[in-house]
């Protein structure tokens, strides 16, 4: 059993009457449930899935809870919006966006371009031993 959450934006009162069976709302369009079963997770996921064709093109719920063995110890499902794709980098859940014109696309670019600064072993900063060792 682990902590689910699922939090909704403009979806129909059936999905919100559903989910307050099940969960408590914390907050508008916020839901926790802290210790649900998977197999009841698994048919509250079924249940809003079936829904899914009532949403309208700006609603949507995310649905997550704490998996050990998923990227940042997280597992995400989504219906509707938002609109984004998760990505895993690196152990951890990254959300991949377009840019947009509030993005100064060449100041971007200069940042790419800049060279790291190599660390210095001696630096105090560091643990003792340089990067890596236990302290």
């Amino acid at each position: 059993m682990s902590m689910t959450i699922a939090v909704t934006r403009n979806t129909p009162g059936r999905f919100d009457g559903f989910l307050c069976s099940c969960m408590q709302e914390i907050a508008p369009g916020v839901y926790v449930a802290p210790t649900m079963t998977t197999s009841v997770r698994e048919r509250v996921w079924a249940v809003m899935m079936e829904w899914e064709g009532l949403l309208p093109d700006d609603a949507g719920v995310v649905f997550f809870w704490r998996d050990p063995d998923a990227p940042s110890g997280l597992q995400i499902r989504m219906l509707g919006w938002p609109k984004k794709e998760f990505i895993e980098h690196e152990g951890l859940w990254r959300t991949l966006r377009d840019l947009t014109e509030a993005h100064n696309v060449e100041e971007l670019l200069e940042q790419a371009e800049v060279e790291e600064v190599s660390i210095d072993e001696a630096d105090p900063t560091l643990p003792m031993g340089g990067m890596g060792a236990a302290s």
